[in-house]
């Protein structure tokens, strides 16, 4: 992991497509702009677990009508 001190304004390239810009800072919180393709998926950090976690409730779903409609 690369850890690196932005100040507001600044950015970071990540390879040739993305950039990072810290819009501000309020306490402990930062603000980030991510500028990147738009088949470059973005996601906060929480929302994968979340996201997998309704996979498998729609999937569970699924299989339980496959049953009934048997």
């Amino acid at each position: 992991m690369l850890v690196l001190s932005r100040k507001q304004g600044e950015k970071v390239d990540v390879g040739n497509t993305i950039t990072v810009t810290v819009l501000g800072m309020r306490g402990n919180v930062v603000k980030l702009g991510i500028e990147a393709p738009l088949d470059v998926r973005i996601m906060r950090g929480e929302l994968p677990n979340w996201a997998e976690a309704l996979h498998t409730r729609d999937q569970q779903k699924h299989r339980a009508a496959e049953k009934l409609a048997v």
